[in-house]
């Protein structure tokens, strides 16, 4: 899993799988999903970011067990 913060674009990208996109469709305002041959989530791409994604800069992760 990858994810990008570009803030020339103020967009997030949270890229789940390295595949190649068939489509894309925006999910919810300002929120766009892109999906692979297998109709199954590529990425997210989060548009105006640094306004919904607290510090958009510095993501954190965080994983249970």
């Amino acid at each position: 899993m990858k994810v990008v913060y570009d803030r020339e674009t103020d967009s997030l990208v949270i890229e789940l799988r390295e595949v190649p996109i068939r489509e894309s469709d925006e999910v919810r305002p300002g929120v766009i999903a892109d999906f692979g041959e297998d109709g199954g989530v590529v990425r997210f791409e989060i548009l105006r970011a640094s306004r919904v994604v607290e510090d958009a800069e510095r993501v954190q992760f965080a994983a249970s067990g």
